[in-house]
């Protein structure tokens, strides 16, 4: 059974996810403050996080980014603001979807079923990481950039890089398939499901975060290349 740990202090709201989810077979904790959420985080060890922006206690980005900073554990944001700005700004501070109050209990779930998905891959790549690792000692050496499955961390000159959750799986992705021209479609559905609403805009956020955590010139890429008028692709 799937955990969830649910930060969101309208009680109510609360009270309605938990049962829904419940009945979906996850199993929900819930935190109404800031603080619970992160007490209970250890103790709850979720699978995915549905966090509330608006908390009593805390800015919701700060908790996402602090959360972000020591878990690769899927973040979804639930908010009453639907600014374009605000989800953009949830998407670069470390959350890997989004929704706006109200939202269907259905589509909450569907949603939560994609980042799990998206999850469970990573465990099912575990063979094709494995030969993927299995490069000849000098090609390992000379590269700019390594991709470990398994740790979930990205390296570059063999310092590890701190990424999110979907950061990692455009990353994956492009790993497993060098030379490979991803539509930007293609990689969302790749890192979401495509049960999963979200925009084209989104990839276009993490490949510039990407690019700035593994490229020498953000600017003028070397390894995540543009392929205009169709997505992105990798080069080592």
């Amino acid at each position: 059974m799937s955990r969830i740990l649910l930060v969101e202090d309208d009680h109510s709201i609360a009270d309605m996810i938990s049962i829904y989810l419940s009945e979906e077979n996850y199993s929900v904790s819930i935190a109404y403050t800031g603080q619970e959420a992160i007490d209970l985080f250890n103790e709850a060890e979720p699978d995915v996080l549905i966090l509330d922006l608006m908390l009593p206690d805390t800015n919701g980005i700060d908790l996402c980014k602090q959360f972000r900073s020591k878990s690769t554990v899927p973040i979804m944001i639930v908010s009453a603001k639907s600014e374009v700005a605000e989800r953009v700004n949830a998407l670069m501070n470390g959350a890997d979807d989004y929704m706006c109050k109200p939202f269907s209990m259905r589509e909450l779930a569907a949603r939560t079923s994609a980042l799990l998905r998206r999850s469970a891959l990573t465990r099912k790549v575990k063979a094709a990481a494995s030969a993927a690792s299995t490069k000849p000692a000098a090609q390992q050496e000379t590269s700019d950039i390594v991709v470990d499955m398994e740790k979930r961390c990205i390296y570059v000159h063999r310092q590890p890089v701190e990424t999110t959750y979907s950061e990692f799986e455009i990353m994956k992705h492009f790993w497993l398939h060098p030379g490979k021209v991803f539509s930007r479609e293609e990689l969302l559905n790749n890192i979401r499901g495509i049960d999963s609403f979200v925009t084209e805009r989104s990839v276009d956020v993490h490949i510039t975060n990407l690019r700035k955590k593994v490229e020498t010139d953000p600017k003028d890429p070397k390894h995540i290349k543009t392929v205009w008028g169709v997505g992105y692709k990798f080069q080592q």
